[in-house]
């Protein structure tokens, strides 16, 4: 390999005092959830948000003099890029970033306010790295891969050690996957200081080019995903063989599972994770019968998301659990049924969020309408206490969301 575990351990030196030794938590209310004991590592909070930090400063400190002088070049979706633009400029080194015009602006933002010239390009990290190798070359510029650079990967290694010095006796490690230098630098370490350890792989499943790779499989790979920093086509050369020998199994998880996962996070442990740094979770989700009972290590790796896409995510999970509901009733049009409707709706213990009266359907006889409701529940069980009773009370509803009576 590439990469040994001494490597990592002379990274774990370079970087130390510069980079923070992030919390390891065991994670009760997670661990309830998929009945595995489960230890969280919160690289979220790292100064740039992400554990990119480590690799970036690792390779930066390994520049000669005439190549700081010079300065550097990264392609990345965000993380990297801000690693990369923090430590470039604590080291007094030129920085430019080029990254997929479909990046999250906070991300932009961010890297932009550590000093970096940003320049936005394509619509994947795949075509800004086109357009950062030809810029590269004309300005004889440092590359600074995000994932296939044995210094990115040894740097990325260092969160195993301080896992295992945390909790020695972890069963699994569950770590994102997307070009692979997460899971190969973290692979070689954990593997080098308890050998019989598991490292399992958690990946977009509309981006399993590592899963494509190592299984000799064809998936598709493109869509917007909510994991947009592990959204890769090419997996790194030196990665690739560390994943095939180090690596049990891929998980691929969906955009729901995500979802639940970046939710999880918020409303358990008060976190903020971006889909990529929910990645462990999400895969837990997918497969929970894979992991119950074992004593499970998940590296939070990133929590740089949009507040809007959060937001938006936090209301769908409520959806999801039916604690927000739609309900489409059919009422007679007379004065004074709103407020009946309302009232009713305050007895069932229901809080409305949202109305909206129609009139012009044309399945309502003319002196009916339909009434759209958006109500707050307890649980699914209240919400289905509530259908019932509309449904006594002679108003047809429906549930909005599948466009068919709720059964």
């Amino acid at each position: 390999m590439s990469v040994t575990l001494a490597d990592i351990e002379a990274a774990r030196r370079v970087i130390a005092g510069q980079v923070l030794c992030t919390p390891m938590l065991p994670a009760p209310k997670l661990s309830a959830l998929v009945e595995a004991e489960v230890h969280v590592k919160y690289e979220n909070l790292q100064v740039t948000n992400s554990f990119k930090e480590r690799g970036a400063l690792t390779k930066l400190a390994s520049l000669t003099a005439d190549e700081r002088r010079r300065g550097v070049i990264a392609m990345s979706a965000g993380n990297h890029a801000q690693a990369v633009a923090y430590h470039a400029r604590r080291l007094d080194i030129p920085a430019t970033i080029v990254m997929p015009v479909t990046t999250p602006f906070v991300k932009v933002a961010a890297t932009e306010a550590h000093g970096a010239e940003v320049v936005l390009d394509g619509e994947t990290v795949a075509d800004a790295q086109v357009r950062a190798e030809a810029i590269a070359t004309g300005g004889d510029l440092t590359w600074v891969h995000p994932y296939d650079d044995p210094y990115v990967i040894s740097g990325q290694g260092t969160i195993a050690l301080e896992m295992l010095e945390t909790v020695p006796d972890l069963d699994v490690l569950v770590v994102p996957i997307g070009g692979g230098g997460l899971i190969a630098g973290n692979a070689i370490a954990a593997r080098g200081v308890r050998p019989g350890i598991e490292i399992v792989g958690a990946e977009s499943a509309l981006y399993p080019s590592m899963w494509n790779a190592v299984t000799g499989g064809d998936r598709r790979c493109g869509g917007a995903t909510l994991a947009e920093g592990i959204a890769v086509k090419n997996v790194g050369r030196l990665t690739l063989p560390v994943v095939r020998d180090c690596v049990a199994e891929i998980v691929l998880v969906d955009e729901a599972q995500l979802e639940r996962a970046v939710n999880a996070y918020l409303t358990q442990q008060k976190v903020m994770a971006e889909g990529a740094g929910a990645a462990g979770l999400a895969a837990l989700f997918a497969v929970p019968e894979r992991f119950r009972g074992r004593k499970v290590g998940l590296i939070l790796c990133g929590g740089n998301i949009d507040p809007r896409i959060l937001a938006s995510i936090m209301v769908r999970e409520l959806e999801r659990d039916s604690r927000i509901v739609s309900f489409r009733l059919t009422i007679p049009d007379r004065p004074g049924v709103l407020g009946v409707i309302a009232t009713r709706l305050g007895q069932l213990g229901a809080n409305i969020l949202e109305v909206d009266h129609k009139r012009l359907f044309l399945d309502v006889p003319a002196k009916g309408a339909k009434l759209d409701v958006t109500i707050e529940t307890r649980d699914r069980a209240h919400a289905d206490e509530i259908f019932a009773a509309l449904a006594a009370d002679g108003y047809l509803p429906t549930r909005i969301e599948a466009g068919a009576a709720m059964e």
